[in-house]
């Protein structure tokens, strides 16, 4: 049964340097160690059982793409300067901000001074690195060049990086400007037209249709209040829970590329990952086949997915990767061609970073127009919503000057 031990050590220059590694007893500890060329100066059993019971499952830090980015481009630059991969993974592990992601890196450096490969290392932990980077390390691992894989890896995750920034600034003003909608309109229904229904039950008469239609709701949004925030909690948490469900991506993806305003947007951000992801892929040596089944399942989108799925069985079967493409309506012409003729030219893998980078551009002038667009639309639709809100509290007052006059 192995055990988990923190040690500290130094290394050939003096340096302390402190970590964790698994074995079954101490005296293996120390023999890995100096096998290593470190100099054990403590060893010690942790209480992994405790850590984990004290671990609270999504609460812990997560481990972001742009850690994951920055990450590959230091791998890279020190593997290329020469450093061991052993040296490279310890000073990773010391210097990334990401706690999370230090902890796992540490681990990985354990079980590669183990003589276990990196990509191997990198599977154990699927919920921190993602298929593509296991993957193209594996084939960086077989080719010799994991520097350059690792320098197409972190680009990769850049661009990545930067379109879902792009898509969180289209959306960020929408959907602040609504919450701001919803919040106002909760707090003038609920502080606002209670004191005017008490002014105008003392006035008596019947009140305007709008009016009356604005004190029912007060009324009823006293009793369904707290109802109300605990339905959109529970709504919340479970969306959060099965979003990535494929039960709710089979309805929800297509729906997103039929919307009238963002389904152009959705359509151009599924191209771009799954052009450059592929692209990147095979760039690397990956073989195509284990390609494209990866990069199905990171397209972001089932339907794009699905098409990715027919070009698998499509090479499978000995035709050309681009045959089934055209049968979609989701993939433009302009993709099918420019792929049609990196494949005849033998630079497929250029051509879909060309293609990557046109729908990038594509995606960041939607944004800017959707933005341009939205703005207004939300303002009007705030003023509109308050405007009328307000109007109607008043028209019983503009009915009793229109009386005494």
């Amino acid at each position: 049964m192995t055990t988990t031990f923190q040690y500290t050590v130094r290394d050939r220059s003096g340096k302390l340097v402190k970590g964790t590694i698994s074995a079954e007893n101490q005296t293996m500890v120390m023999q890995r160690l100096k096998a290593g060329g470190y100099a054990p100066v403590s060893i010690t059993k942790t209480n992994a059982g405790m850590k984990k019971e004290l671990t609270i499952p999504g609460f812990g830090k997560k481990v972001k793409l742009k850690d994951l980015s920055i990450m590959a481009r230091q791998f890279a630059t020190m593997v290329n300067s020469g450093l061991s991969l052993l040296r490279t993974l310890t000073i990773l592990s010391e210097q990334t901000a990401n706690k999370e992601l230090a902890r796992v890196l540490s681990v990985v450096r354990n079980e590669v001074e183990t003589g276990m490969a990196l990509s191997s290392a990198l599977g154990k932990h699927p919920r921190v690195f993602p298929p593509i980077m296991i993957n193209m390390v594996r084939a960086g691992e077989v080719g010799g060049f994991l520097d350059s894989v690792m320098l197409q890896l972190a680009t990769n995750f850049e661009s990545e990086v930067k379109l879902r920034g792009k898509v969180k600034s289209a959306m960020t003003y929408p959907v602040v400007v609504l919450c701001i909608s919803i919040v106002a309109v909760i707090g003038m229904l609920l502080f606002i037209v209670p004191v005017f229904s008490k002014m105008f039950k003392t006035l008596g008469g019947k009140l305007p249709l709008p009016t009356q239609i604005l004190v029912d709701l007060s009324g009823a949004l006293k009793y369904i209040a707290i109802p109300l925030v605990l339905f959109v909690i529970v709504a919340v948490v479970m969306w959060g829970k099965f979003k990535h469900t494929p039960q709710v991506r089979n309805v929800v993806d297509p729906l997103k590329l039929k919307l009238p305003v963002f389904g152009k947007l959705f359509q151009q951000i599924a191209l771009s990952r799954f052009t450059r992801n592929l692209g990147t892929m095979m760039h690397s040596g990956v073989p195509i086949l284990q390609s494209l089944d990866i990069v199905a399942d990171t397209t972001g989108n089932v339907v794009v997915g699905r098409v990715v799925r027919d070009v698998q069985d499509s090479v499978r079967t000995g035709e050309a990767l681009t045959a089934p493409l055209s049968k979609h309506p989701v993939i433009p012409a302009m993709v099918v061609q420019m792929m049609t003729v990196g494949e005849e030219t033998g630079a497929l893998d250029t051509m879909l970073h060309k293609i990557s980078e046109f729908y990038d551009q594509e995606v960041e002038s939607t944004t800017e127009s959707l933005t341009a667009l939205i703005e207004p639309l939300m303002i009007a639709f705030l003023g509109g919503v308050i405007g009328s809100m307000i109007v109607a509290l008043y028209m019983p007052i503009f009915k009793i000057f229109t009386l005494i006059s």
